[in-house]
């Protein structure tokens, strides 16, 4: 993979749509913009501008140090959407939907645009984040900042390792790509990000053994605890969802993040999936239980202070935007060559009434 076309992988022919860069190794450092439209519709020409530039946007920066491997997936939010493209809309692109379940809760925040910057080097993720801020310069207010690192031993903040069951192969593009469930889109994604902050004080009175069972996995060789004595609530057995007797899996590129002199201390989660849905079950188990009050005990030490969910148009779709063009045009591009997707873009889930959504356990791992 090289850093153009904004990371993305390339087209497997000539003319076929290439997706975006959602399945890349580990990076050693990530920065996650989450960025709000201002009100003037003045600013519409300017983001579709940089829509168009992006791609070239990244292979200047990372024309620096090629090995670094700098790419860039850029989000787009429901009313931003709306605002920028109107019609025709992702079949499943809609609002964050928050959820309360007594003292827990997943909020939804403000963000009309992501840009999930990863690379080798934190210097070239701050020097594109800083270029994108400078074309976007009075059309946008940013709504959250995270500079994340890959922790020792891929482990986050908690002390586990955090890496382990991401698919990979044929199974991480039918986990991630949608297929001809909606055929205008296909090759695109969704992804849903939250800010967690940790109460690690807290959470290091526990001994190693609680903290096992709450996680569901060994701390020190990272191993999957038998069901024999992993308790219903543990965090992987809440986010594993079967469907037919398979495992349905999404791609996580979770990142630590925190200031220490702050006393703060989280991980940003950032998961991508051919449907929101996959996401949205996870939550609901994790923060109502599976049943109902049989919760995810990682939740008593950490609290999810933002929310968003984003559509992830094509490559194809985002070099194919002009700045003068109305709310419908831009999707002209991808429908004409839905017809010759890459070999990545995996065909539809059956339409027999199942959810079609996977684990939230896993995260990229094939550096």
């Amino acid at each position: 993979m090289t850093s153009g076309s904004t990371g993305a992988e390339p087209s497997a022919a000539a003319g076929a749509i290439t997706s975006q860069p959602v399945s890349l190794p580990l990076t050693r450092a990530a920065i996650f913009l989450v960025l709000t439209i201002n009100s003037s519709d003045e600013h519409r020409s300017t983001i579709l501008s940089l829509c168009a530039d992006l791609s070239a946007l990244v292979r200047s920066v990372g024309f620096r140090d090629i090995e670094a491997g700098l790419s860039c997936i850029m989000g787009i939010g429901s009313g931003a959407w709306d605002r920028l493209f109107g019609l025709p809309r992702p079949a499943e692109l809609h609002p964050f939907q928050e959820i309360r379940s007594g003292r827990r809760h997943a909020v939804s925040t403000p963000g009309d645009l992501l840009f999930h910057i990863r690379a080798r080097r934190m210097d070239l993720c701050f020097e594109l984040a800083a270029q994108i801020m400078a074309r976007l310069a009075g059309a946008v207010s940013t709504a959250d900042e995270v500079h994340g690192f890959r922790y020792v031993d891929n482990r986050d903040l908690l002390g586990f390792v955090d890496g382990t069951e991401n698919p990979a192969g044929s199974a991480e593009a039918d986990a991630v790509f949608i297929g001809d469930e909606d055929p205008p889109f296909a090759g695109s994604s969704y992804v849903i990000v939250q800010k967690y902050l940790h109460d690690l004080s807290a959470w290091n009175q526990l001994p190693v053994e609680a903290q096992e069972k709450i996680i569901g996995r060994t701390k020190l060789s990272d191993i999957e605890l038998d069901d024999s004595v992993k308790p219903a609530s543990a965090h992987n057995a809440l986010t594993t969802i079967e469907e037919n007797g398979k495992e349905i899996k999404i791609v996580r590129d979770n990142m630590p993040f925190g200031r220490p002199g702050h006393a703060e201390f989280g991980t940003y989660f950032i998961g991508y999936s051919r449907s929101p849905r996959t996401i949205e079950q996870m939550l609901q188990n994790m923060f109502v239980g599976r049943p109902p009050g049989n919760y995810d005990r990682i939740l008593d030490f950490s609290t999810a202070v933002t929310g968003n969910l984003f559509f992830v148009p094509t490559a194809t779709f985002l070099d194919s935007v002009a700045p003068d063009q109305p709310a419908s045009a831009s999707s002209n591009a991808q429908a004409l060559a839905a017809d010759s997707l890459p070999a990545k873009t995996s065909s539809a889930p059956p339409k027999d009434g199942s959810l079609g959504i996977g684990s939230l356990k896993g995260e990229i791992s094939r550096e």
